[in-house]
């Protein structure tokens, strides 16, 4: 019988040092242009009519992420290159909203940063920053690092615990994104760049620069069984967005252990990009929600899913059958009933009918599949007659 792998190699030994390959590689797409980096992409609306023709020739992608962001919102790129996602959004969230564009690449940082006041005269407002830094280490500065460092030059074991004792003051009072401080993470074709090792930290990194109620959106290279030893080996693949590509899912899975809800496949490709030994790596475009974390709460509410499956499972573990009142906390009502969430146009949302206030409510036991008898959203002294006094069928009608 054959033996299926069943989780991706993570920590596969290479012969190469993947950041300074994929550095190099994309330092050069900084000078000149790489059409072997990207995946062919279309762009919602006419937002990239604006925008210079270098960054549209120097920046690589697979996807694209800016067409899940609204006006206003504050939004993180991680590996924003030479920024053509960033001044993308820069228009649709308008002069309220604000773009942080994250890179560890100078010659991209400098691509992206010469462009932003004619991308700021033409809009009528400046609303994009571009920040050095490690998207799996967004508490750390790397501008303000390196200036330290020029006047802390490291040649001794005690001047690298002085290093290291800076990098960590640096993450504690001047973390370069602050927790629970943007509305929307993006990426697109970056997150398989980074080491394996490194990858679990990425998406708590994610996770944590978040608001309650934000979203990453994620468009990255995936692959449809584990990449062969060959791949990993190759370092032209790990720069190309190939050797580093998550297995679709545990793709999905990342986010999950994360601790994000609402993992949703908003787009995959149905054509692969690129085989390679066999496995096939395609383009993916991933949205998972912040805010499932707190207390449970009782105050009377019920979900209703509306359908078509006959019950369907939430990222909690509860149980939510097609027709039933099901009894849920008041986080979990939230989650599933606000307009921005994931559930809400698959489910009816019913209030008790005397509200209960948030102090005054006791601890819900989050059972997993609880059904709510009408009463107890009514009250069990609830004994009210109403007629409409409007008919709902008009004379010579049938209803």
């Amino acid at each position: 019988m054959t033996e299926i792998a069943t989780s991706q190699p993570s920590t596969s030994p290479v012969d190469y040092d993947i950041e300074s390959t994929v550095l190099s590689r994309y330092q050069e797409g900084a000078r000149e242009q790489q059409p072997s980096l990207c995946c062919p992409t279309e762009y919602a609306g006419n937002y990239t009519e604006n925008l210079p023709a270098e960054i549209i020739a120097k920046d690589y992608g697979c996807g694209d992420p800016t067409r899940y962001v609204n006006e206003g919102e504050i939004v993180v790129d991680l590996g924003s290159g030479a920024g053509k996602n960033c001044y993308i959004l820069a228009q649709k969230v308008g002069e309220l909203g604000k773009i942080i564009g994250v890179d560890f690449n100078d010659e991209m940082l400098n691509l992206a940063r010469k462009y932003q006041q004619e991308m700021a005269d033409k809009l009528g407002y400046g609303n994009t920053e571009f920040v050095k830094g490690k998207i799996q280490d967004l508490k750390l500065p790397l501008d303000q690092l390196e200036t330290w460092l020029q006047n802390n030059p490291v040649t001794s074991v005690d001047q690298m615990v002085a290093y290291e004792v800076e990098c960590d003051r640096l993450r504690q009072e001047q973390p370069l994104i602050a927790e629970n401080s943007v509305d929307v993470v993006i990426s697109n074709c970056v997150l398989n760049l980074v080491r394996p090792q490194d990858k679990q930290q990425l998406f708590k990194e994610i996770f944590r620069v978040l608001k309650r109620g934000g979203r990453a959106v994620i468009s990255d290279i995936v692959c449809d069984e584990d990449p062969t030893s060959k791949i990993m080996q190759d370092a032209d693949l790990w720069s190309g967005c190939i050797a580093g590509a998550f297995r679709e899912d545990l793709f999905l899975k990342m986010f999950e252990d994360a601790g994000f809800y609402g993992v949703e496949i908003l787009k995959r490709e149905e054509t692969p990009w690129q085989v390679i030994d066999g496995v096939e790596f395609r383009s993916m475009t991933v949205r998972a929600y912040k805010g499932k974390e707190g207390i449970c709460l009782e105050r009377k509410q019920s979900i209703v899913y509306k359908g078509p499956w006959k019950q369907v499972i939430d990222d909690d573990g509860h149980v939510f059958c097609r027709g039933e009142r099901m009894a849920v906390c008041d986080k979990t009502y939230n989650i599933m009933t606000s307009c921005c969430s994931p559930y809400h146009s698959d489910v009816i949302g019913i209030e008790p009918y005397e509200n209960i206030a948030l102090e005054a409510a006791a601890e819900f036991n989050c059972k997993t599949k609880a059904i709510r008898h009408a009463r107890e959203t009514k009250g069990l002294e609830y004994n009210l007659t109403e007629t409409n006094s409007d008919d709902c069928c008009s004379p010579g009608t049938c209803c």
